[in-house]
């Protein structure tokens, strides 16, 4: 028995890092599975490794959310879980960034977080209820030099996900927050390399889990999220940095 058993959940950006985790964890678990994201070759082969759907989808897109809702609705019936993973990252100083690279970010990171609730509340109120899962981010806690999109995105999600925890709880969805702190993958390990004035070995040594994170260790936390065994809890932001923001180790 999966502690996803039964349920149909919608993954965006599933296509790679993260997301992909995400999708075998789910699958692993019991889940039927839709994978959403632009790159589809990655994304189908994904959704093809797990048995699930692949659905072309821009999260900025209007029409390719409520494709992806049709799709999932078509293949499975329902949808139990929404997990609002896509996202973007852009390095750039405040005075120096293009404006139209900070609005790109938040259409992406924070916009299509905002649309998939829009879209799938909808379908999970008409089910009896669900829920949603937003990743955020550490940097949703705490900004760094170069990255105000980023940041300014992820703090977003912590109030969309807290609005909707409100809103949809009387309909039994609820919605709660990941924030990941450094995790092995392409996106992140890319933006570390921007980052020149960080010295990676000292904010290791600065963690009390001095590593970073395997992506299947924020697949567990997101697939507790996604089960009954949450059922209580809604509106909560969940922290899986290694300790990162508990306080300086001195």
């Amino acid at each position: 028995m999966g502690r996803l058993d039964g349920k149909v959940a919608l993954i965006t950006g599933g296509a790679r890092g993260m997301g992909k985790s995400h999708a075998r964890h789910f699958a692993a678990e019991g889940a039927r599975v839709v994978v959403g994201d632009v790159l589809d070759a990655k994304g189908a082969a994904v959704a093809g490794e797990v048995g699930g759907v692949y659905v072309h989808q821009d999260v900025t897109s209007e029409a390719d959310w409520t494709a992806a809702v049709g799709a999932t609705l078509d293949a499975y019936g329902k949808i139990d879980v929404l997990i609002n993973n896509a996202g973007i990252l852009r390095h750039g100083r405040i005075a120096e960034m293009d404006p139209a690279e900070f609005r790109r970010v938040l259409d992406v990171n924070l916009v299509g977080c905002w649309l998939g609730v829009h879209f799938v509340a909808p379908a999970m109120i008409a089910a009896g209820g669900g829920s949603i899962v937003n990743v955020s981010s550490i940097e949703g806690f705490a900004g760094a030099a170069g990255l105000s999109a980023y940041s300014a995105s992820k703090f977003g999600i912590r109030g969309i996900t807290r609005s909707a925890a409100q809103e949809l709880g009387p309909s039994g969805i609820r919605v709660n927050s990941v924030h990941p702190g450094g995790v092995m993958t392409s996106m992140a390990i890319a933006a570390a390399g921007q980052l020149t004035d960080v010295d990676p070995g000292a904010f290791l040594k600065a963690l009390p889990i001095a590593r970073f994170a395997e992506p299947i260790e924020i697949s567990r936390l997101v697939a507790f999220l996604a089960s009954d065994e949450s059922s209580y809890t809604t509106g909560a932001e969940f922290l899986a940095d290694g300790g990162l923001l508990a306080g300086p180790g001195y």
